[in-house]
């Protein structure tokens, strides 16, 4: 689909001469009205968690939409009106988003941005479904995230675990050549158990070995139950794979370090997070890899440095956190949407989503009908953490995905 590249060459000619617009103070609501009066605009509305445990994946995408918003207005809006954004906090909790999605959807939204993330994100699709209209993640991974849980016009733009897990057991079983693992599972949230269950599934399935699956409680800040195990294994595995989150992941891997496990340590999205690169430092931030949405790099989107100009001429500093791009991304795709189903009727919306292709920053992305759950076909980005510092290792698809 051209759409999308077509628009953001017009937004970067017209980048050259039109300063970007700055959002209010309080974050709360970006996109410039222009005088537009009731009905000159459509709102698009973002109930992303500003503050608590999901803000590291949220925040930075609601970045990403406030730059899209205004790319989006200097190019002439959707349907030749101008844009709105408007967000409120979800706070990270599933009530609360629930209920901002509900209030986002009686301000006049035509589209709910959700949270990253099933457990908090869901909610917020429900609301957009109960109202007809298109709801759509950045990056919830699970496969629950889809029309089979959430309803016909319910969309991640995320691969699900399904994707995520596979990419790294090919990578550890094909490229590295490892054949043994111990894993350790963060029970707090749905993707961090579903992603230990489907890389376990397609590691096993290739060949390797999995000597345990381990389970650690987020906020528990203590793994030397799970340290004492691995220690008294009669053979260290080839590598650790940890599907957890921040903050504790950073413990749990320094934990590791600092007690002489220096085997490799693989993992998910969740650590793409610059906490955690800051945490581990040079001392412990080595030999730790992991696939993801984005990377910030030319090497990886040849258009991203044009990208991050006008990012820091909107908020003063470079692309700090992958998530930016994801957030650019979903707007910028339901724009293109809107714009082939001609309307922002929810439905019609949906229906463009199912059967065209969106090139998009953080790769090719295409999903399959609602009968089919909606399931994104996406590459990863796989990265490599060294001294704590991320590097690009290419983008990957991998050559077959356990079933959901």
């Amino acid at each position: 689909m051209k759409r999308l590249a077509s628009l953001l060459v017009l937004v970067l000619m017209v980048a050259l001469v039109v300063p970007g617009c700055a959002g209010t103070d309080d974050g709360t609501d970006s996109g410039t009205d222009n005088g537009a009066a009731a009905g000159d605009e459509i709102i698009i509305g973002a109930a992303l968690c500003q503050t608590g445990i999901q803000a590291p994946l949220d925040e930075p995408a609601l970045r990403g939409a406030q730059l899209a918003v205004d790319d989006l207005n200097a190019a002439g809006g959707i349907l030749g009106k101008q844009v709105k954004l408007v967000a409120m906090d979800g706070k990270s909790d599933p009530v609360t988003v629930g209920n901002v999605a509900k209030q986002l959807v009686e301000q006049g939204a035509a589209a709910i941005i959700a949270p990253s993330d099933f457990d908090f994100g869901g909610p917020a699709s429900r609301e957009a479904q109960k109202a007809g209209l298109v709801g759509i993640s950045p990056c919830a991974s699970s496969p629950l995230y889809g029309s089979a849980a959430l309803g016909d016009k319910q969309f991640t733009m995320s691969m699900w675990n399904t994707t995520m897990g596979a990419v790294t057991a090919e990578y550890a079983y094909n490229e590295k050549g490892w054949r043994t693992t111990y894993v350790i599972t963060d029970d707090f949230i749905d993707y961090t158990k579903s992603l230990s269950r489907y890389f376990i599934a397609h590691f096993e399935t290739l060949g390797g070995e999995v000597y345990r699956e381990d389970m650690y409680t987020q906020g528990q800040q203590d793994i030397s139950a799970q340290l004492a195990r691995i220690k008294a294994l009669p053979e260290e595995p080839d590598f650790i794979y940890i599907s957890s989150y921040m903050p504790d992941l950073a413990l749990m891997i320094r934990t590791l370090r600092e007690s002489g496990v220096n085997v490799p340590i693989v993992g998910g999205d969740a650590y793409d997070d610059p906490g955690l690169f800051e945490a581990l430092g040079e001392e412990y931030g080595s030999d730790i890899y992991f696939d993801t949405h984005g990377f910030l790099s030319d090497e990886a989107n040849p258009e991203y440095s044009a990208w991050a100009e006008r990012y820091e001429a909107k908020f003063g500093e470079a692309p700090d956190a992958v998530w930016i791009m994801p957030g650019y991304d979903v707007v910028m795709l339901l724009a293109e949407a809107m714009e082939i189903a001609g309307t922002t009727d929810g439905a019609e919306v949906a229906k463009a989503m199912e059967e065209n292709t969106f090139e998009l920053f953080t790769g090719t992305l295409e999903w399959s009908d609602a009968a089919s759950g909606h399931e994104p076909n996406k590459a990863a980005a796989m990265v490599e953490l060294v001294k704590g510092e991320p590097k690009f290792l290419g983008w990957v698809i991998p050559d077959s995905i356990p079933a959901p």
